[in-house]
């Protein structure tokens, strides 16, 4: 049978007392024979469970398996003990149930041989590949067996709160569901046992990974929240798997799903963490949010009317199946519950660990974004940022390749860069003392959207945009509002539809408000060329399409790099929007949101500190908002060096400028302040923009001769 040390506990017991029944006590039935197969490890929890049972009179502990014997005194005397299931099986008769705690490698063989003698709780994960879920399911069905699962937060009660809040609407319309786990895992954790962070075993699958054991729960509570529970439940499943540890399977990962109905599920997970958090489902509603601490039961409820928390019992899983069968063998049985966690309700848990099995392997984190803490077999890993990199992936539903991090896969798609020529390679101005501007720089990357989530308005931006020194000027994708992506072009109302992502204000409620009315920008055609020495221009043709894939604007958008001094290039976007139908091009301000007339050109800085903004005249950001300045420059401390960005306003009009600085920091050309921009069909309206990005600090005095030069 092979070694049966069990995996060591990754979820908080739930005390006795803690525990609630969902069901009436049953007339005293006769004790069911159980026999536990794993006695270490998550073991050792069945074993406190069961003498729990023991002593209510629900249960006989009658054998026990495992090559390492248990300590003298664990089990009842009267409990038989033996090395393997085998020898446990010739010598048991009658049993009615088998318990199976063992290593993730050793389920399919055990339970196989478990089911033609009893039914079976089976910890989690079921198996280790989708074929031999599919086997054994055959068996249980074959031999008449009932098969429990032990994702024990299932079992909590919070799980029909949840249910009745979305039946009544209390957070709207259910957008989407993550899961966020953040844990710490030391080198002795993987040191435990032969099979720990393996993918295989002497050509055995494992696939121990940080999605698949530890943090299982908070993918099998999601997907259950969401309404996944068989294999065709899900219409996709996506994988970003890394690890920082000398392991073979992933520590960090995002796991991405689409049910069959099209609602996504993002999974955010790491065991290379800080400090390790309580980890949690959150359900991201139209009108509010809900989020489930799984391991506490915990549920916390928050929308416009405020907040709300309630913590919840749970259902012990064992005593739910032997219920179940109880009522299966009497259905007179009163008071008997449905299976909480059945196997064929682990389906679509098990679709995801089979894309996990199957991918390529996890990606080695550059060892410059991981530090260690602690000394010897007691030191952890952390990656630099990766509780920022969780949020972020969980709020825009992005893997870590698509939010740009440093030490993620670069992200599949299409992407061209706008760079200058090398130069001499000397010091840059701003660059941090003693590092060397490189002898070529891809000063902006355009991505074309095509991967951004539908709640975020998919469309081509530029990202990340650096300065000649390297610093990046630009994010995308951030926690706050991710639907902010980059320097790029968007309007949040075009005849109805929202180009800009996140919600849209209505004049009629005077809010903000969630609706199924995101459009997209699709490129239907780039080509990068040679615009003078030392200068490159991309062309794009774009299609505006509405909700339902009409066509409301054609796009003629032509972005130039252009070299200025040693510590200063431009960056010229010109655009042409073209009306297919008559269109009215909008936004906030001007659906009545005084003040909040983005729209058009917007520029996303990344995380800065000691920023300035001024124009010729203003400086501050009450100061500059909504002013009609010819320029606008915005001076900070970026995480790679300090830099200024000037803008100078359209040469068609002088659009208001949109600043934002103490909230989040970002810069915009309003093209509909306050009143639409209205076009008939084949009318065309266009705007020309031109940012200089320097290294260093600009004085008001360089800021104005910069714009003089234009």
């Amino acid at each position: 049978m092979g070694t049966l040390s069990a995996p060591v506990p990754e979820e908080r017991p739930i005390p006795a007392a803690e525990r609630k029944s969902a069901s009436a006590p049953a007339p005293a039935p006769a004790a069911a024979r159980v026999a536990l197969v794993g006695v270490h490890g998550f073991g050792t929890h069945h074993l406190r469970n069961l003498e729990r049972l023991q002593a209510s009179g629900d249960v006989t502990l009658v054998a026990v398996a495992d090559p390492n014997p248990p300590a003298a005194g664990a089990l009842p005397p009267e409990t038989a003990v033996f090395s393997t299931l085998d020898e446990l099986l010739a010598a048991t008769p009658e049993l009615d149930l088998v318990i199976v705690a063992t290593p993730i490698q050793t389920h399919a063989p055990l339970a196989l041989a478990a089911l033609p003698h009893a039914d079976l709780y089976l910890e989690k994960p079921p198996v280790a590949s989708l074929a031999d879920f599919n086997r054994l399911q055959d068996a249980a069905a074959a031999a008449g067996r009932t098969v429990q699962i032990g994702f024990q937060s299932l079992g909590s009660h919070a799980l029909q709160a949840i249910g009745e809040l979305l039946a009544a609407g209390e957070i709207g319309s259910l957008l989407g569901v993550t899961a966020t786990g953040r844990w710490v895992r030391d080198r002795a954790y993987y040191k435990r046992s032969r099979w720990a962070g393996k993918r295989n075993l002497d050509g055995v699958d494992v696939v121990d990974g940080v999605a698949t054991n530890p943090l299982a729960h908070a993918i099998a509570t999601a997907l259950r929240i969401a309404g996944a529970r068989t294999v065709d439940d899900l219409s996709s499943v996506e994988t970003d798997l890394y690890r920082a540890n000398d392991i073979e399977s992933d520590d960090t990962s995002v796991i991405r799903v689409r049910t069959a109905s099209g609602l996504p599920i993002t999974c955010a997970l790491t065991l290379c963490a800080t400090e390790s958090v309580e980890p949690y489902v959150t359900l991201q509603g139209s009108e509010g949010t809900a989020v489930f601490h799984y391991t506490e039961d915990r549920l916390s409820v928050s929308t416009a009317a405020g907040e709300r928390h309630e913590v919840f019992g749970r259902d012990d899983l064992t005593e739910n199946l032997l219920d179940h069968l109880r009522h299966r063998r009497s259905p007179d049985h009163p008071g008997s519950a449905p299976l909480i966690s059945s196997l064929a309700d682990s389906g679509a848990f098990m679709r995801v660990l089979e894309a996990i099995r199957t991918a390529e392997p996890p990606a080695l984190v550059d060892a410059r974004h991981v530090h260690w803490v602690g000394n010897g077999d007691s030191a952890h890993a952390v990656i630099t940022g990766v509780e920022d990199a969780l949020e972020r992936a969980t709020a825009a539903h992005a893997t870590f390749s698509e939010l740009g991090l440093p030490w993620a896969r670069p992200a599949d798609g299409h992407a061209d860069a706008l760079s200058l020529s090398g130069h001499d390679g000397g010091t840059e101005p701003g660059a941090r003392s003693g590092t060397r501007a490189p002898a070529s720089v891809a000063l902006a990357t355009v991505c074309d959207g095509s991967a951004v989530a539908a709640r975020l308005s998919p469309r081509p931006y530029l990202h990340p945009v650096r300065t000649l020194g390297g610093v990046t000027v630009t994010d995308h994708l951030p926690a706050d509002h991710p639907w902010h992506l980059g320097a790029g072009i968007a309007l949040q109302d075009v005849n109805g539809t929202n180009f800009w992502g996140g919600k849209i204000y209505s004049r009629g409620s005077g809010r903000y408000e969630e609706r199924p009315d995101h459009g997209r920008i699709v490129q239907l055609a780039a080509a990068l060329e040679p615009a003078s020495p030392g200068s490159e221009a991309l062309h794009q043709d774009l299609v505006w399409q509405a909700t339902d894939g009409s066509e409301v604007l054609r796009e003629r958008r032509i972005t130039r790099s252009s070299r200025v001094d040693r510590r200063t290039w431009r960056l010229d976007l010109a655009t042409e929007l073209t009306a297919v139908v008559d269109a009215s091009l909008g936004g906030p301000g001007s659906n009545g949101a005084a003040g909040s007339g983005y729209g058009g050109f917007f520029w996303r800085f990344p995380a800065c500190t000691g920023a300035e903004v001024f124009t010729a005249d203003q400086r501050g950001e009450a100061g500059v908002h909504g002013s009609l300045s010819p320029w606008l420059a915005w001076t900070a401390d970026f995480a790679a060096g300090a830099a200024s960005l000037l803008f100078a306003a359209p040469a068609e009009a002088l659009d208001p400028w949109f600043v934002r600085l103490s909230g989040y920091p970002g810069v915009g050309s309003a093209l509909a302040w306050d009143r639409p921009v209205i076009l008939a069909a084949g009318e065309s309206v266009r705007r020309s923009f031109s940012v200089w990005i320097a290294d260093g600090i600009l004085t008001p005095a360089e800021a104005a001769a910069l714009a003089g030069s234009k």
